[in-house]
C-alpha cells in the first residue's frame, strides 16, 4: 500500500505529533508498505527528498512561520505530485489540510485529529468554517481517545465520523531493565525523585508544578527545552527551589528510558486542552512508574486511570499536586503496584504494532 503522512515537521524536531509519526511511519515501511512523509523544511527555502529509516521524507521550502504555522507553496507542489493509496492527515496543520482538500489526493483521506487548537483562537474563527468543511470531506477521522471525541467541540457534531485509535509506542524500550543507568541516577539524585518530560511549553503546568516543590521533599527533575525554559528556571530560582528542581535539557533516546525507571512519579501538570493524550504517560507507563496527572477533560485521564495507574487531580492546583505527590511518596507498596498496573495496561493498550494494526486495518477498509 502507498501511504502518505502529511505534517509540518518531522523529526529530528522534537516533539508529540513527530514522534507519533515517525513511529508509526518507519513501522509501516518495516511491514512493507511504500511511505512518504511529506512536511517542512525547517532548514528554509529548499526542498529536500531523502530516505530515512526505509521511508521516504521530503521536506518542502518553507517561506515563513506564522502562528506555529510553516508557510510553503512547495508543499502544496509536492502534494500534486502524488500517487499514494491514502493520505493520512495530521491535524493541527492547516496549510495540509487545505492543500489535500483542494488537491484530493489518493483513494482515500484520513485525518488524525492530535488536538483542539487552543493558543492560536483568533486564527481558529477564521479557519473553522474551512474546517468544518474538511471534517465532513475525510472519510474517517481518527481520534485518539473517546473523551476527547465528546469534549471538543471541533469533534462531538463530527462524532459519527470519528473511529478511536489509540497512540502507541515501543514498549520494550522503556521496560527493559537498565539497572546501571538506573543505579547512577539514584547516586547523583539522592532521595525520592520526580520527573517531567517534554516540551516546556505554556499549556505543561510546570509553573504549578515548581510552586508546589516549596511543600515537597523530593528532587523533580525536568527533561525537555522550549520556549518557557527561562521563565521556569526564573521562577524556581524566586520560590527558593532551584537546589531541587534541575533542568536538564534534552536527553538522548538511548539514555531517555533510565531517568523514568528512575523516577518514583511522573508528573505531568499539564493546565490546557492542549494536552491532548500525553504519549510521555506511555513512556512512564511502559518503563512501571506510576503517574500524577490533571483533569482536564481529555485523553490524558484515560491514559492515567486514576487509583489504578496513578493519581488525578485538578488542573492549575499546586496543593492538590503537593498533596498527590507527597501521598504516593509515603506509600510504598501503593506506589509499586500503580507501576505494575500501569505498566500492564501499556502493553495491552497502548504498544505500536497494535496502533499500526489498528490504522492499516482503517486504511484497507477506506480503499477496500
Amino acid at each position: 500500500m502507498r501511504i502518505l503522512h502529511v505534517y509540518k515537521d518531522y523529526h529530528p524536531i522534537l516533539g508529540g505529533i513527530e514522534n507519533h509519526l515517525r513511529a508509526v511511519a518507519r513501522t509501516q515501511a518495516e511491514r512493507g508498505h511504500d511511505v512518504t512523509v511529506l512536511v517542512t523544511n525547517p532548514a528554509g527555502r529548499s526542498t529536500s527528498v531523502r530516505e530515512e529509516e526505509g521511508v521516504r521524507v521530503i521536506r518542502a521550502s518553507r517561506l515563513a512561520t506564522v502562528a506555529s504555522t510553516p508557510l510553503s507553496l512547495a508543499l502544496f507542489r509536492q502534494l500534486r505530485r502524488q500517487e499514494p493509496d491514502v493520505v493520512h492527515l495530521h491535524f493541527p496543520y492547516p496549510l495540509g489540510e487545505v492543500s489535500q482538500w483542494l488537491l484530493l489526493r489518493g483513494r482515500a483521506t484520513v485525518l488524525t485529529y492530535h488536538s483542539d487548537v487552543i493558543k492560536q483562537a483568533g486564527i481558529l474563527k477564521l479557519y473553522h468554517p474551512l474546517l468544518k468543511r474538511i471534517l465532513r470531506s475525510v472519510d474517517r477521522i481518527i481520534a485518539t481517545s473517546e473523551p476527547y471525541v465528546q469534549s471538543s467541540p471541533y469533534l462531538r457534531s463530527v462524532a459519527d465520523r470519528c473511529t478511536v485509535i489509540p497512540l502507541g509506542i515501543d514498549i520494550d524500550r522503556f521496560a527493559r531493565p537498565q539497572p546501571q543507568n538506573v543505579q547512577m541516577l539514584r547516586a547523583r539524585y539522592p532521595g525520592p525523585l520526580l520527573l517531567f518530560v517534554g516540551r516546556l511549553r505554556y499549556y505543561k503546568g510546570l509553573d504549578y508544578l515548581i510552586e508546589a516543590m516549596k511543600q515537597i521533599d523530593a528532587t523533580l527533575l525536568v527533561v525537555g527545552t522550549g520556549p518557557e525554559a527561562a521563565n521556569l528556571g526564573e521562577q524556581a530560582y524566586l520560590a527558593g527551589v532551584a537546589d531541587r528542581v534541575r533542568f536538564l535539557g534534552d536527553i538522548s533516546d538511548e539514555n531517555l528510558p533510565a531517568y523514568y525507571q528512575a523516577a518514583d512519579l511522573f508528573v505531568l501538570p499539564s493546565s490546557q486542552r492542549s494536552e491532548a493524550f500525553g504519549i510521555v504517560l506511555l513512556e512512564a507507563m511502559a518503563a512501571g512508574t506510576p503517574l500524577i496527572s490533571t483533569e482536564l477533560n481529555t485523553g490524558t485521564s484515560w491514559v492515567n486511570q486514576h487509583g489504578q495507574t496513578g493519581l488525578v487531580v485538578p488542573p492549575r492546583d499546586p496543593a492538590a499536586l503537593a498533596q498527590a505527590i507527597d501521598a504516593l511518596l509515603a506509600d510504598d507498596a501503593r506506589r509499586r503496584q500503580m507501576g505494575v498496573n500501569a505498566q500492564r495496561r501499556a502493553r495491552t493498550e497502548f504498544s505500536l504494532p497494535l496502533l499500526v494494526d489498528r490504522l492499516l486495518d482503517l486504511y484497507r477498509e477506506m480503499v477496500d
